[in-house]
This record gives C-alpha cells, sequence and structure tokens, in this order.
C-alpha cells in the first residue's frame, strides 16, 4: 500500500545488493521480472563484464529471455521436467536438437523454441523432415540422446577426472564466516538502525503522543485533590494508580509486536548470506530503543508523578522514573522474543496475549500472593510483573507520609498495613530486589530473542506446486519410457479405471484444439491470421465465449495530463513547481477487435495511463478529455463496462477458482441473466482461459500457497472477463511468466479480442511472438511522451519503417526482437546523441495527424446511439450483493484454520488459565479482598480473550480489505452489504467460542449454579467478545495498515483497563471522568457480571475499618456502585456497543481509502 519505487526497480535493487560484496559466485533466480527488455539486457551485459573480468561464477535462471540477452550467454542448462536436456555452450544447442530432427524457425528466439520444443503441446510444429512422419520424443529420450551428443560425452570426460585440489591457489578458501570485522559489522547495523528509527519517526513520535494523552487522562483521574492519605482504602487507591502506570508502560511495547515482525523477512535473507550475525540486529535494536524509551519515561513520569501526588521526595521520584524506564524495557524485550518465536502477525499476536495474560494473573495484584494456588506458585516468582509491582509499591509505601500515621488497628504503621492487604513484602530493599530482577529480565529476553534469531527459520514451505494434470502428463510421460512413476497416486473407489487412458482420452481433444490454434497455417504461432475463413474452418469457432451480448466501444482521449503534488523530498533538493507532471499531452484511441500494446521503458508513466483511463487513480490532478464511443466518459457507468486486470493479482487467499469466478459473475453480470445463464458463462470463460482443470484450487497467497503466478494471472484475466465487459485493460499480463506460461496468457487474450472487444496491455519484454500478436502500439519515452502510436504492420514492419526514417537511427539486425530495438533506438541516450527530441518528431508526422484525426472522428457518438446508462448503480440488488459476499466470507473463514483455530486455542488456553488460578474462588466470599479478587478474575478473563479476539481479526481484515478495494473499484458493490457480510460471519464462531469458554470458567471458578445466572454470564460473555472482534474490525477500518491498528487499538486497551471499575471503584472516579466510565464498554461487561452474579447475595462479608460486617448485596452497591436492578440496561448497552463497532467498521470502509494510487 505505501508509495515507493516501482517493481522493476526493487527488482534491481536485489540483483545490486547482491553484486556489491565482494561474492565470486552468484545464483540469480528470474532477476527480469517486470523489468523491460532493454534494461534486462543492461544488467546481464554487466554481469557478463563482472563473469569475464573478474573470473567470477554466475547462474542466472531467466523467463523469457528476449534473443539479445540470451546470445550473451556462455553456457546453457535447459532443465525440463527435473532433468537435465543440454548442458554446455550455447553455439552447439541448437545443433543438438537439430539432431534429434527438430529446427528453430525463422523469427523465433531460440530460446522460446527450447522451452517448447520439450513439451508435449508445442513439439509437433518444430518436426524438420515433413517427409518423415512425426513422433513424439519424450524429456528422458532427449537426455539419453544428449549423453552421446559430443557436448554430453566431453562433459562425461571432464567430470570422470577427480579434481586436482593442489592447482588450486593459495587464498582460495576463506576461514573467516563474515567479510569485515565484527566492529565494522556493529558500525554499519547502528548505522542502518538509526537511519531506519529516522525514517520511522512516525511510529515513535505517535507512541509519545498517545502516551501523553494517557498521562493526562491517568493524572486527571487520579487527581492530587481527591487523594487522601487517611486510611487503607485511600492507601489502594494509590497502589490503582501505581499499578495502572505499570500496566499502561507494558502496554507500551506492544508495538514492537508488529514492528520486529515486519523486520523479520529482510533479516532472515541477510542472515542467510552471511551479511551479518544475528547479535548484530539485536544489540543495536535494544540499544537504540533505549534514548526513546528513556525520553517516554521522563514524559510520563513528569505529567504524573505530582499531579497524582504521589511522596513528594525527589529521590523516590528518580526512583519510580528507573522502575517505570526498566519496566518498558522488560515489556519490549517480552514483546521482541514473542515475535521472534512465533514468527508471523497472527500466531504472535496470540502468543503475545497468553505470555501477557499469565505475566499479568500471577503478578500479585489480580490475585495476591498469598491467594494463589500452590501449583501456580512458581508463576508467582517467574513473573516480571511481580518484581515490578512489588517494587514501585514500597518505593511509594515507606515514605514518611504513610509510614508516621497508625492503620485502624492502631498498631501497624498505615504505609505496612497497606502492603500487607496486597500481600506485598514490607521490607525497605525489596526496591533495589525488583529493579534488579526487572534488569536482569530485559536482558535476559534480549538475549533469547538474539537466540530466536539465530536458530529459528524463517515461516513458510518452500515448495512448489504442481497442478493435478501437470503431474498426470509427467507420469504419462514417464510410463513411455518404463520408469518408476514419479508420484504416488492414491487411487479412491470412483476412478479405479486405468488413470492413463482416462487423462489421454480427456486430454486428447483439448489438445488437438490447441494444437490447431497455435499452429495455425503462418509459422509463428500467435499473429493473426488475414483469412478468418480459415480460423472457421480450423475446428475452433472464430467467436467463442459469446454466450451472452455485449456493445462493443471505443475509447478516445485527447491531450490527456496528470499530475501529483510535488514529493517532499524533491523540493528539498531545490525543485521549486508545485506539481509534478507524469503525463504530457497524451492523445489516441483504443478500438473493439483491436488489440493494443501500451509499452515504454519503465517509469515511462505506462500504468498510470492506464490507471487514469480506467478512473482508477485515487489522488492527482486529471486534465483532458476522455470519451467513451463519443460520449463523455462517466466513472460510475464506466465501471460496469470495464475490466481492469491489476499487475500484482489481489484475490481472496481461501476461495476456489471456481468461487471467485462465481462470485464476480454474479455481483456484475446484469439482473435480467439468469442464474443458470451465468454459470454457463462462467464455464465458458473458464475454458477461454484455461482453468477448467484447475477449477477446484485454492488460490492462496501469491508466492506462499496455492496457484502459480501463471495461473493466478490467467485468473485475473478470468475474474474480469466473467463481468462481460466491453473494455478491458491489463497492466503486465505477462510479467513473471515464462514464456509458455506466456504464450498460454497471450492467446487467452488474443481469444478476449477475437469476440470484439476492446484491450489495451501495457508490457514489459514481448517475445517476438508477444510483440507480434498485437495490432497497435501505444509507445512512450520517459516523463510521459507519446513517441509513437499507431499500427504494428505484418511482422511488425510498420514500426520499424517509422523509425528507420529518422535519419541517424541504426537499421535493425537480421532477427532481432523488433520490441528490444524500438526501446533501444528510441532512449534518452540515444536522443541525446542524435540531438533531438522522439515525442517532438512524432508530433510532426503523418501518423499524428491519422491519429488526431481518429479521435476527432471518434468523439462524435454514432448517429442513433445513446450514451451509457444503468438505472442502478450496481448490478445487484442490495440484497443480492448481502447474499454473494457473505457466500464468499462464509467459505473464507471456514477455510481460513489458521485463524479461527489459533483464536480457539487461545481461548481454550485462557479458560483453563483463568480457572485452575481461580480455582473454587466463587464458593470464599468472607472479606472484601474476596470480592476484589472475584472481580478481578471476571475482568482479566473477559479482557484478555477480548484484547485476543481484537487483534488476531485485525491481519484477516487488513488483508481482505485490499481484495475489497480492488472489487469495489470494479463497480461490483456498495461497502455496506460487504462489511455487514463480513460482521455476520463472526457471528457463529464467536458463539461456539463463548460456549465453551463459559462453561470451562463457570465450572472451574464454581459460580452458583443457577439457570438465570449461567444465561446472564453466557450473555454477557457473548456480547463481549462479539463487541472485542468488532472494535478489532473498526481499528483497521480507519487506519492505514494492520501495525497502525495495533497500536492504535493498544491505546484504548489502556483506557479500558482504566475505567473498568477494577483499578479504582466507580464512586471513587472524579466527576468529571465519569462520562466516560459509562462509555467504556468493559465497564458495562464487568457491571453485567457483578451485579448478575452477587446482586442478590445477602450473606455478610468482613471489610477492615467497618463494623458490622455488611452483606455482599451492600457492599457491592455502595463501593462498586453498583445497583443490582440493573441488569436490563445492561444488557441493552452490551447489544449497543457491539451494533455501533459494526456500523462504525462500515462507515469507515465505505468513506476511508488508504490505497495511494
Amino acid at each position: 500500500m505505501q508509495r515507493g519505487i516501482s517493481g522493476g526497480q526493487k527488482k534491481r535493487v536485489t540483483t545490486g545488493e547482491m553484486i556489491v560484496g565482494p561474492t565470486k559466485t552468484l545464483f540469480m533466480d528470474e532477476i527480469s521480472t517486470g523489468l523491460d527488455s532493454s534494461t534486462t539486457f543492461q544488467i546481464v551485459k554487466c554481469l557478463q563484464q563482472i563473469v569475464h573480468l573478474t573470473e567470477a561464477t554466475i547462474l542466472i535462471s531467466l523467463l523469457q529471455p528476449a534473443p539479445e540477452t540470451f546470445d550473451l550467454f556462455d553456457d546453457i542448462i535447459l532443465l525440463s521436467e527435473g532433468q537435465i536436456v543440454y548442458q554446455g555452450p550455447r553455439e552447439h544447442i541448437v545443433e543438438f536438437f537439430e539432431s534429434c530432427g527438430f529446427k528453430c524457425p525463422e523469427r523465433k528466439g531460440t530460446a522460446d523454441f527450447l522451452q517448447e520444443v520439450t513439451s508435449r503441446k508445442d513439439q509437433e510444429q518444430y518436426w524438420a523432415d515433413r517427409s518423415k512422419a512425426y513422433q513424439y520424443v519424450s524429456v528422458t529420450e532427449f537426455a539419453r540422446r544428449f549423453k552421446r551428443f559430443h557436448v554430453g560425452l566431453r562433459l562425461e570426460n571432464e567430470l570422470s577426472v577427480p579434481y586436482d585440489r593442489a592447482q588450486s591457489h593459495k587464498a582460495a578458501l576463506v576461514f573467516k564466516k563474515y567479510s569485515v570485522s565484527a566492529k565494522e559489522l556493529l558500525k554499519a547495523s547502528f548505522d542502518k538502525e538509526w537511519l531506519l528509527i529516522k525514517r520511522n519517526m512516525f511510529v515513535y513520535v505517535f507512541k509519545t503522543i498517545q502516551l501523553i494523552i494517557i498521562a493526562i487522562i491517568t493524572s486527571t483521574v487520579f487527581l492530587k485533590t481527591e487523594m487522601n492519605t487517611r486510611n487503607e482504602a485511600d492507601g489502594a487507591v494509590y497502589v490503582g494508580a501505581l499499578l495502572f502506570s505499570m500496566i499502561v508502560n507494558m502496554f507500551n511495547g506492544f508495538a514492537e509486536l508488529s514492528l520486529t515482525i515486519m523486520r523479520l523477512p529482510v533479516f532472515y535473507k541477510h542472515r542467510d548470506l552471511l551479511f551479518h550475525p544475528a547479535w548484530t540486529f539485536t544489540l543495536p535494536t535494544f540499544l537504540l530503543r533505549i534514548p526513546i524509551s528513556i525520553v517516554e519515561s521522563i514524559v510520563w513520569m513528569v505529567m504524573t508523578y505530582f499531579t497524582i501526588g504521589f511522596a513528594p521526595e525527589a529521590s523516590r521520584f528518580f526512583k519510580q522514573t528507573l522502575l517505570v524506564f526498566l519496566i518498558q524495557q522488560m515489556a519490549a524485550g517480552i514483546f521482541r522474543l514473542t515475535a521472534g518465536v512465533c514468527r508471523t502477525m497472527i500466531i504472535a499476536n496470540t502468543g503475545g496475549a497468553l505470555t501477557l495474560l499469565l505475566v499479568f494473573m500471577l503478578g500479585g495484584f489480580i490475585l495476591p500472593k498469598g491467594q494463589i494456588p500452590k501449583w501456580w506458585g512458581w508463576g508467582y516468582w517467574a513473573s516480571p510483573m511481580t518484581y515490578g509491582f512489588n517494587a514501585i509499591a514500597v518505593n511509594e509505601m515507606f515514605a514518611p507520609r504513610w509510614m508516621n500515621k497508625l492503620a485502624s488497628d492502631n498498631v501497624t504503621r498505615l504505609g505496612v498495613a497497606v502492603l500487607q492487604n496486597f500481600d506485598v513484602f514490607p521490607e525497605r530493599d525489596w526496591f533495589w530486589i525488583g529493579a534488579a530482577a526487572l534488569l536482569g529480565f530485559a536482558v535476559l529476553f534480549n538475549v533469547l530473542f538474539t537466540f530466536a534469531l539465530m536458530y529459528l527459520d524463517a515461516p513458510g514451505k518452500p515448495q512448489a506446486i504442481i497442478s493435478k494434470e501437470a503431474a498426470m502428463e509427467m507420469e504419462a510421460n514417464q510410463e513411455e519410457t518404463n520408469e518408476a512413476p514419479r508420484i504416488k497416486t492414491t487411487r479412491s473407489k470412483r476412478d479405479s479405471l486405468p488413470r492413463s487412458l482416462s487423462a489421454a482420452d480427456g486430454n486428447n481433444s483439448r489438445e488437438m484444439a490447441i494444437r490447431r490454434m497455435s499452429s495455425r497455417a503462418n509459422p509463428n504461432g500467435l499473429s493473426r491470421n488475414e483469412d478468418s475463413t480459415l480460423e472457421a474452418s480450423g475446428g475452433v469457432a472464430a467467436k467463442r465465449g459469446m454466450v451472452l451480448p455485449f456493445s462493443p466501444l471505443a475509447m478516445s482521449f485527447d491531450s490527456v495530463n496528470y499530475y501529483v503534488d510535488m514529493p517532499a523530498e524533491m523540493k528539498e533538493q531545490g525543485v521549486t513547481e508545485d506539481r509534478l507532471q507524469l503525463l504530457r499531452e497524451v492523445t489516441g484511441a483504443f478500438r473493439p477487435g483491436v488489440l493494443t500494446a501500451l509499452m515504454g521503458v519503465s517509469g515511462a508513466g505506462k500504468t498510470t495511463l492506464m490507471d487514469v483511463l480506467a478512473g482508477r487513480k485515487t489522488g492527482g490532478y486529471i486534465e483532458g478529455e476522455i470519451r467513451i464511443s463519443g460520449f463523455p466518459k462517466k466513472q460510475e457507468t464506466f465501471a460496469r463496462i470495464s475490466g481492469y486486470c491489476e499487475q500484482n493479482d489481489i484475490h481472496s487467499p481461501q476461495v476456489t477458482v471456481r468461487e471467485s469466478l462465481i462470485y464476480s459473475a454474479f455481483l456484475r453480470l446484469p439482473k435480467d441473466v439468469s442464474n443458470e445463464e451465468k454459470m454457463i458463462f462462467v464455464d465458458e470463460v473458464m475454458e477461454l482461459v484455461e482453468l477448467d482443470s484447475l477449477k477446484d484450487a485454492i488460490v492462496g497467497l501469491p508466492g506462499v500457497t496455492g496457484l502459480s503466478t501463471e495461473q493466478r494471472k490467467r485468473l485475473t484475466i478470468a475474474v474480469e472477463l466473467v463481468a462481460n465487459p466491453s473494455i478491458i485493460f491489463m497492466d503486465e499480463p505477462t510479467s513473471g511468466l515464462d514464456a509458455r506460461a506466456a504464450a498460454i496468457v497471450m492467446r487467452t487474450v488474443r481469444n478476449t479480442v477475437d469476440t470484439g472487444r476492446t484491450v489495451v496491455c501495457t508490457i514489459h519484454q514481448p517475445s517476438i511472438d508477444i510483440f507480434e500478436a498485437f495490432d497497435e502500439l501505444l509507445l512512450m519515452k520517459r516523463g510521459g511522451q507519446v513517441i509513437y502510436g499507431g499500427p504494428l504492420g505484418r511482422n511488425s514492419h510498420k514500426i520499424i519503417e517509422y523509425f528507420e526514417a529518422i535519419p541517424g537511427v541504426p537499421k535493425i539486425k537480421e532477427k532481432y526482437n523488433p520490441a528490444t530495438w524500438m526501446l533501444e533506438v528510441s532512449s534518452v541516450a540515444a536522443e541525446g546523441r542524435l540531438g533531438m527530441d522522439f515525442a517532438e518528431h512524432y508530433k510532426s508526422s503523418s501518423l499524428h495527424q491519422r491519429n488526431k484525426a481518429l479521435v476527432k472522428e471518434l468523439s462524435t457518438p454514432p448517429p442513433n446511439t445513446k450514451d451509457l446508462y444503468f438505472p442502478t448503480q450496481y448490478s445487484q440488488s442490495t440484497w443480492g450483493q448481502f447474499k454473494s459476499c457473505l457466500w464468499k466470507q462464509w467459505w473464507t473463514y471456514w477455510r481460513s484454520p489458521d485463524y479461527n483455530l489459533v483464536r480457539y486455542f487461545f481461548t481454550l488456553a485462557a479458560a483453563l488459565l483463568v480457572g485452575t488460578i481461580f480455582w473454587q474462588v466463587g464458593t470464599k466470599r468472607d472479606t472484601a479482598a474476596d470480592l476484589t479478587m472475584i472481580i478481578g478474575a471476571m475482568y482479566s478473563a473477559v479482557l484478555f480473550v477480548g484484547i485476543n479476539n481484537c487483534s488476531t481479526v485485525q491481519p484477516i481484515v487488513a488483508i481482505e480489505r485490499t481484495v475489497f478495494y480492488r472489487e469495489k473499484a470494479a463497480g461490483m458493490y456498495s461497502a455496506l452489504p460487504y462489511a455487514i457480510a463480513q460482521v455476520i460471519t463472526e457471528i457463529p464462531y464467536v458463539f461456539v467460542q463463548t460456549t465453551y469458554y463459559t462453561l470451562i470458567v463457570y465450572a472451574m471458578v464454581s459460580f452458583e449454579w443457577a439457570a438465570a445466572k449461567f444465561c446472564w454470564f453466557f450473555f454477557v460473555t457473548f456480547f463481549s467478545f462479539l463487541y472485542f472482534t468488532y472494535y478489532g474490525m473498526m481499528t483497521v477500518s480507519v487506519t492505514p495498515n494492520h501495525q497502525v491498528a495495533a497500536i492504535f487499538a493498544a491505546a484504548f486497551y489502556a483506557l479500558f483497563n482504566l475505567f473498568s471499575g477494577f483499578f479504582i471503584p466507580r464512586p471513587r472516579i472524579p466527576k468529571w471522568w465519569v462520562w466516560y466510565y459509562w462509555i467504556c464498554p468493559v465497564a458495562w461487561t464487568v457491571y453485567g457480571l457483578i451485579v448478575s452474579q452477587y446482586g442478590d447475595v445477602e450473606d455478610t462479608i468482613r471489610v477492615p475499618g467497618m463494623s458490622p460486617d455488611p452483606t455482599v448485596k451492600w457492599y457491592v452497591e455502595d463501593h462498586f456502585g453498583y445497583d443490582p436492578d440493573f441488569m436490563g440496561p445492561v444488557a441493552g448497552v452490551l447489544v449497543g456497543f457491539t451494533v455501533f463497532f459494526a456500523f462504525t467498521y462500515a462507515y469507515c470502509i465505505k468513506n476511508l481509502n488508504f490505497q495511494m494510487r
């Protein structure tokens, strides 16, 4: 979502990062994805120099290399189906295949020929000797023949002689693991960390401001004038204030979690390439956060200490500052460790919340030390909060103003009595014990974090995924060669018939059709056939995918300009203009049935132009006029008849291919199309893009699970095609694909155009085949100006003639790719050499006049046509949209086990923790301390599971939101049905969660078994979990990404904590803050739980400093301010919060757009 350099530039940074070091051996995987062919050529040329001059070894895997790039290599390894078919000098490879009987045709890149000649579907067209009958040569057969080929024999001879080590150079071996000294590494890491902190200042400033706000709230809640030092109850409020400031500083570290996880992928890359050891990453992280932490501690202390009115001695102020600082360090350490161990956001949120829950429950303030069951005794000593709490309480309570008064029993000192009430050790040296323990914990956690980074690997399984049909094809090839089969197939009953037969028959007819399509009369597979009768008789109908009618539309645009605000970085360098112009005077037209290519070097503004024409830009200023069939373009109606295939294929990860298409079809096809027709159309489209073999495959996350890049590309195209659009924009449909996959995708595109639609593609490095599949070309140069607009001509002769006519432009070489040539002769360097501007030249050419005339002709509507008009903005009614959205969300949730199971596991763990820690507490109600403890139990139980729900839902919503932006821009639905569907899907899951949670907790804590009480408990818990989940969704919808959402949500956890009525009972909250108590959802939860359990109990309890003993009912009402007859309103308010959060989410997702385009 962040603006940054383009994809191609990122690729080059990756390559650069590797070349910079003193490496002698480089392994490079697909370095050209997203680059145009001339840039790829430059990079490989540079690598060639490195190899030849520094004696380096470089192995590169490339997708669709252009012929001239291919010619730069010395040796070629050709892999097919996991076997090496050829390895050796480039010069002999064509000769090898000719010896097998296959010839590379003219105007065909060698690389493309090599990729297709081993494949069963494309092999036949290269059979050289037509007099002999063609016979399929399998990969194994090729490999066997290669061993007898002279290159193969030479290779075998070389390998049979063992390598003589004595010849190696002395310095060939390296004995050091890292290339620079530890001191240098540390210095570099420090500089990098410092730079990142400066760049990421927003987060730290945001955290500090957040802390300041909470400090203001805290200090006004516990205001000096309202605080007394008379008796134990006043002491308890002071301890509450101390506790709260401790917890706020603990939660302040929660942001470390997402910040650390964000940086892990880069760290793992650096670690595995031996850039630096793990400790040089963790040490600067730890040390450079210290100054920030010191600033935060001082800010917090200055704002709270004296306004709350803690002990006035200076020494105690500094001691407390030290403690706050140590707590922050300890918290940051614990969260960093969690991030390092869990390594993914969803698991880390859960892990983080579990650690917090344990540390909290056993910290000795919710449950006093004496009340902790003996099986959890070790937890008390293991919890860092214990030491912090003891130290901070001792520091305050040993002040003279507490020690000079006597408690209510007139014997002990007041300070000691307060400490004893809280089961804190009343000894002065506990301050230093606690401080030392906290420091120890902080160091320990950071050391463990370092170990976690050293020994744990990045999550995710690096493995390829093969579709079933590819596996079957491999097996079919194997069967001919009598080798052991590669794949173990578990046969189910229904397909017990021999597999190979059915597979062969099933694929045969389709293969024949495809083969006819690829080798139609003319040798170059894809280019357009002049004679369409031949095409019709070729067994493949000329117009495919035409179940639904559509109106062909032309699009014309005249002098389009596009500006964005000048970036601040450029202004700092002395640029004076306010606006940066990205497109200049772009004029042209796209017509039905014509396939137009949009080309230019990377950064020429191809994607920008597409976004402007398709109406996908969210910022910037657009000038000029865009017309559809002569009528001015209106975005609302235009979205209904256009499709836009984005470069990054964004799809919901948990849906199958077929479901994605059905979903798109049902939301975007007009109402008057029946459901059967929609389904037939979906199947047609699947056939058109050749996805029918994968229809039940789960889409998955890009690069992690699910479909391969090329399948994902075809899915992107299919999702748009299903909407039956008249105009389709495609942003780089072939980037990241190998030649075969690109050919399949281009075949898809060509099929689409032949149905009479208008299609525009931006494209980076087309092979000759792909380039010549286009009919027209719009060529742009850097700075967003057009330098050619017009037809390509047969074998691209038109464009070649245009450029060769310019004096000083070199002629094109034989067999050279016209696409690459044209980018090279029109590059910035070439302009400088010729001393001319190609854009100006184009403006003065006859081509430009012709285009102007064409645009003029297309900008007046043809007679008796009407402007596009739709009665409703969306094709489906709101109810229809809601049904489709709900259907998809339901499947998404059902198939996201990591999300639901993690959440359920956490709830189970939390329930058992709460149950074992507060074992049978519900039966003990003798003293006021017992009652406080029970409130603590209820409050913490609900709060922690709630917070976990809130933080685990955030990544899910954030992933779905990117898909939502694409679908909403495509005019599939309005935001409300989508949001409501997302909200409703949660309910059954939360219901299950609540059910087992309440049963476990209710039984183990042994509350009173009365039907009414249990039902209230269930009701309150259910709605509390629900509003927390919706609150998480809401925070994502108001923030740009889930890292900020997590920080934003954490701020409110602290407030929920403070006003829940646990730290400071409602009657004690100052009147200027009581209003917040009434709008704090957690307070209502605790209210409901306490009143439903204890609102009617008439037993008496002991309260220190009160006689006679009051009843529970009276004490609940008097001390906590809970009115026993208030259950109805509480229930209403809880439901209200749930609905409020859900609707805020819906509203924000509708009106806030964080996509930067």
